[in-house]
C-alpha cells in the first residue's frame, strides 16, 4: 500500500508540473495582429472576372472596357448591331408577306397583286417567303444571343487571363541543336525545356 501512495504521490507531482507549465507558457504567449493588407495593382484580384462578366451582362462590350481591351468593344457591337439588324428586317418582312397571305385568303387584294388582277408572288411564293422569313429571324435571334453569352464569357476569361503570371521563368525559347557525332546528317527535332 505504501508503494501504490508513493507512485500516486509521483503522479499527482507530475500532473501539476505539467499544468502549471503549460499555465505558465500560455501567460508568457502574445497574441499577434497584422495591419490590414492592401492589394496592390500586380496581385491577384479574385473579383476581377466576375466584374467583367457583370459589366459586359449590364452592357455588351463593357467588359472588355473594363479589361482595357477597347479595340475589342466596337467588334461586339458591330456584331451584334448586325445580327439585330438582321433580325428586325427578316420580322418586318416575314409580317408583310404574312399580312399579304392573311389578305389574300380573305379574298381581298394585297401589295403582291396587281391593279388588274394578276399576281406579283403566288400563293405558294408567299407560303416559302413566310417559312424563309421566320427561319431566318429565328437564326438572327439565335446568333444575337449566342453572341451576347460569348462576349460575356470572353470579358470573364479575358479578366482570368490578364491576371496570369507570365514572368521569363515561363518561357519557350526555340533552339537549334546540332549533332556533334554526325556534321553531315542534319537532324531536325523538338526540345521542351522547362524550369521551376
Amino acid at each position: 500500500m505504501l508503494f501504490l501512495k508513493k507512485i500516486g504521490t509521483i503522479f499527482f507531482a507530475l500532473i501539476t508540473i505539467s499544468v502549471s507549465a503549460q499555465k505558465d507558457s500560455a501567460q508568457v504567449k502574445k497574441i499577434e495582429t497584422k495591419p490590414f493588407v492592401r492589394l496592390n495593382s500586380n496581385d491577384y484580384n479574385p473579383l476581377a472576372p466576375s466584374k467583367a462578366a457583370f459589366y459586359s451582362a449590364i452592357i455588351p462590350g463593357m467588359g472588355q472596357i473594363y479589361n482595357k481591351k477597347y479595340w475589342k468593344a466596337p467588334i461586339i457591337w458591330g456584331a451584334m448591331g448586325s445580327s439585330i439588324y438582321f433580325y428586325v428586317t427578316n420580322n418586318n418582312d416575314y409580317d408583310r408577306y404574312r399580312t399579304a397571305f392573311k389578305i389574300r385568303e380573305a379574298g381581298l387584294q394585297d401589295e403582291f397583286t396587281n391593279d388588274d388582277g394578276s399576281l406579283i408572288i403566288s400563293r405558294n411564293g408567299l407560303i416559302n417567303a413566310q417559312k424563309t422569313l421566320k427561319k431566318n429571324r429565328d437564326l438572327s435571334l439565335l446568333t444575337t444571343v449566342l453572341l451576347y453569352v460569348l462576349q460575356v464569357v470572353e470579358a470573364s476569361v479575358n479578366a482570368h487571363l490578364l491576371q496570369f503570371n507570365t514572368n521569363d521563368n515561363i518561357t519557350f525559347t526555340p533552339m537549334i541543336a546540332t549533332d556533334p557525332v554526325k556534321l553531315e546528317a542534319p537532324k531536325v527535332g523538338l526540345t521542351l525545356k522547362y524550369s521551376f
